[in-house]
This record gives C-alpha cells, structure tokens and sequence, in this order.
C-alpha cells in the first residue's frame, strides 16, 4: 500500500457493495480512522442497538445518575467487541481523545463516558463497541475488487441519519440508485 493512497483514504466512509457478503459488513457504512501498511482501522455506523451503556458497562463506583437521554450502544464490528469509541461531533472537554478530522473527535476515555451516561448528552454523540479491522493489504485488496464505495466524511451522516437509512443516504448522495449497484469484479468476504 502506498502512503499516497492511505493519505487520501483517511478519514472517509467505506460503503460496502453488493458484493461484499460478509453478514457482518453486508449495506454497512464505515468510518476509517486509519489506513496503514500494516492494516486499517474504522468503525462501522450503522448497526445501532436500543441497549443503554449504562446497561452493559460496569462503573467503579456505580452510576448514581443517568442522564435523562440514555446514550446507546452502537456495534462498531467484529474487532474486541468488548472495546468501546465515543464518537463526537464537538471537541470534548476531556483531553484523552483524537480529531478524525473537522468536527469529528474519538475518545475512549471512561472518565468522558462517566460523564456522558450521568450528564446531560451532547447532541452528535456515539458509543461504539467493536471496531472492523484489516490486515495488512485486506483492504486494499477489497478496494481493489470494489468491494467498497469511498465518500468523504459527512457529519450530518454520521450523527443526524438514522441507522436504518444511513446506507441508502450516503450512496444516493453520492448521486447512484442503489437499486441500479451491481455486483462488478471478485466477490469480496
């Protein structure tokens, strides 16, 4: 993989194509955080659960308090299911966190989530358990047999579309009827 193409890939959204049949990355949307010589790293978008965090993380000391709009669990993929990425769309007043690129920050610090499971939740906010992650060259190989569709990062998509259409939405903005998507080079798992 050159660096050219990694420079350019990230960040973006990975929409995957028909012929993508892995069930777990089947009309998915993925942000890339990272595309490296020794793998790439992003999270998927739209697999939201009606689960709260609050339900499923253990706090040391317990929660005393949850914000009166629970923040829910997304699945991020397959990767460390039991990892968890607060995905924000304003700059967090704690410092443990990454700018994916203008407007969109990535945390993991449980002080920060702490604070948004008792707090108030910022709109534009998401927690994600599970990351999708590739190998050395998987990536590129899927690319290379068009197994993905690459857009730019559009924020409105990742925190006001809901999950249910955000496949659909990003493809038609990028000005192609899913209907008419056909499946093009080597099936892709």
């Amino acid at each position: 993989m050159s660096d050219i193409s990694s420079k350019t890939l990230v960040p973006s959204l990975l929409v995957s194509m028909p012929q993508l049949n892995d069930p777990e990355f089947c009309r998915t949307v993925v942000l890339l955080c990272e595309y490296r010589n020794e793998g790439a790293f992003g999270l998927i978008l739209n697999r939201d659960t009606q689960i709260a965090v609050a339900d499923v993380i253990e706090f040391n000391p317990p929660v005393i308090n949850r914000g009166e709009a629970a923040l829910k669990l997304s699945h991020g993929g397959p990767v460390d299911p039991q990892s968890g990425w607060i995905l924000m769309g304003q700059e967090p007043e704690d410092e443990d966190f990454i700018r994916i690129c203008e407007g969109v920050y990535l945390s993991r610090s449980i002080h920060l989530l702490r604070t948004l499971v008792e707090n108030f939740l910022p709109p534009e906010t998401r927690f994600i358990s599970g990351y999708a992650g590739w190998e050395a060259g998987q990536l590129d190989t899927e690319l290379s047999n068009s197994a993905w569709l690459i857009t730019d990062v559009d924020k409105e998509v990742l925190f006001n579309t809901s999950s249910a259409n955000m496949w659909e939405t990003v493809i038609r903005r990028l000005g192609v009827d899913p209907a008419l998507l056909q499946m093009g080079g080597k099936e892709a798992h």
